[in-house]
């Protein structure tokens, strides 16, 4: 994984409630088992009509939105299913940060151990980041470090994220990662105990 530490991006809003992770990526895609390939799946039945066109009524296929890299959701983003697919898709289509007021909780762990910033805040904060971001391109800074998103005009929220979590996405690691931190404590263990 690539180590989070501060990303200014492109705002897409999805002013929608709810969304499950069949919706993120729909269970025909799931036959892939390597973690690329299903951006172009992200939310298809609200992209596509039934014969595979963009559709003109959902917001993501504006192109004032091409190249978005920050999610902004309604409350209870990602619930449904445990499929960690709906990350990987999230990601390949290129968000690297998610911002809601809450999260079904299997997802937003997913999120964090796939390389995705799922930060959580008020439902006031994210109604007023929708409205900026529906109303014109608006660009958002997170700073993990300082676990803050703000914009060039006064905006400024902060957020909570467990230590672990920070730590590894600052560093990049992935829990095979971490654990590869203390190799050389394994190998002396292993040593120890003849294995």
């Amino acid at each position: 994984m690539e180590p989070f530490q501060i990303h200014k991006g492109l705002v897409y809003p999805l002013n929608r409630s709810n969304v499950d992770t069949d919706q993120i990526i729909p269970k025909q895609f799931l036959k892939r088992i390597e973690r690329q390939g299903f951006g172009q799946f992200l939310f298809y039945h609200w992209r596509f009509d039934d014969n595979g066109h963009p559709r003109k009524d959902f917001s993501l296929n504006e192109e004032k939105y091409n190249g978005a890299s920050i999610l902004l959701g309604g409350e209870n983003f990602g619930c449904g299913s445990s499929r960690e697919h709906a990350p990987w898709a999230v990601q390949d289509f290129g968000f690297k940060v998610i911002i809601a007021p809450s999260y079904a909780d299997i997802f937003k762990n997913n999120c964090g151990k796939n390389g995705i910033l799922a930060i959580q805040v008020s439902e006031e904060k994210v109604h007023e980041l929708m409205k900026r971001a529906e109303n014109d391109q608006y660009h958002l800074t997170v700073d993990l470090a300082k676990q803050l998103v703000f914009d060039d005009t006064g905006f400024e929220v902060s957020f909570d994220i467990p230590a672990y979590s920070k730590e590894m996405l600052l560093n990049g690691l992935d829990e095979i990662g971490v654990t590869l931190n203390y190799e050389d404590k394994i190998s002396q263990y292993e040593l120890s105990v003849g294995a």
